[in-house]
């Protein structure tokens, strides 16, 4: 990537005002120039981070309702919990979480909501009642979900991730970590619009957590800018990860705010498009201060 020289000698990369357009049904997500923060809503009951809070679904609507106040650009709604060594939920019992969280929240909400799913009969049904988005962990690795999202015109959010989360710390060889997720990325990318999903539908997350190992969660981290040679919008998700723990002295996920924020700051300052978080209040007023560093003229 080639700095482009700015006002008084600062150096920018070209990437700085570029916009990329993401097209979520009606949506038109602009991605570029501030960082956008997309908030995690898990109505789940054994996330490793919140779960159980938002399994009743007055409470995870007025979670939503309140990231949305603190600022939030984007909701990501998910049904079934993805931390390392789980096991999938059946897909009626995930919609039955999802599905009416979502109804809910788009009659009440004007940003885009995202479904965090890699079944396409959830992705499908949360799509029906609301939903612009699918954020599909395994990148489209089920048959028929790309057929789901083009059929929909959602945009989809597409996630590196080896194996199944059950089994995915088990994949962890590469050769080369920030290469290698870049092929893997950009294959599913292929796969994509081989299937027919439009171009400006896609975006792209390189999984940090995922069939990933402490080591390599870092390295993703600090080449981030790799990423967005890809050309599409790049979300990251390091939000109270045990990677942060690990470098806080094994803290529990309750005490990796100050680790998230910096985590935040690092990638709102290298370029990425969406930060996907729990902590929303907190983290737009982080991307707030970065960005206006990073677009000081």
């Amino acid at each position: 990537m080639e700095p482009v020289p700015g006002k008084r000698g600062s150096r920018r990369t070209r990437y700085d005002a570029v916009v990329i357009v993401w097209r979520a049904g009606s949506d038109r997500i602009e991605c570029g120039g501030r960082t956008l923060v997309m908030g995690v809503l898990n109505v789940t009951p054994d996330s490793f981070s919140d779960g159980g809070l938002y399994l009743d679904h007055e409470a995870a609507v007025a979670r939503g309702l309140d990231m949305v106040a603190a600022g939030a650009d984007l909701l990501d709604v998910g049904g079934e919990s993805t931390r390392p060594g789980s096991d999938p939920v059946p897909a009626t019992e995930e919609m039955d979480r999802v599905v009416p969280v979502i109804k809910r929240l788009a009659t009440e909400v004007d940003v885009p909501i995202s479904v965090d799913s890699r079944k396409p009969q959830v992705a499908a049904a949360a799509v029906e009642a609301g939903a612009s988005i699918v954020n599909d962990i395994s990148g489209g690795a089920a048959p028929g979900m790309f057929d789901v999202v083009r059929e929909a015109g959602a945009g989809m959010l597409l996630m590196h991730m080896r194996g199944e989360p059950r089994d995915m710390q088990q994949h962890t060889d590469y050769a080369d970590v920030v290469a290698d997720v870049r092929e893997e990325l950009r294959q599913r990318i292929a796969a994509a619009l081989d299937a027919g999903i439009e171009p400006d539908r896609l975006a792209l997350d390189p999984g940090l957590g995922f069939a990933k190992t402490f080591e390599q969660n870092l390295l993703l981290m600090k080449e981030i800018e790799r990423f967005l040679e890809l050309g599409r919008p790049v979300v990251v998700g390091p939000s109270r990860k045990s990677f942060i723990g690990r470098v806080l002295d094994d803290a529990p996920p309750d005490r990796r705010l100050e680790g998230t924020a910096g985590a935040v700051a690092w990638l709102a300052a290298h370029g990425a498009h969406v930060v996907r978080v729990h902590d929303v209040a907190e983290m737009v007023r982080v991307v707030r201060v970065v960005d206006a560093i990073r677009l000081a003229s």
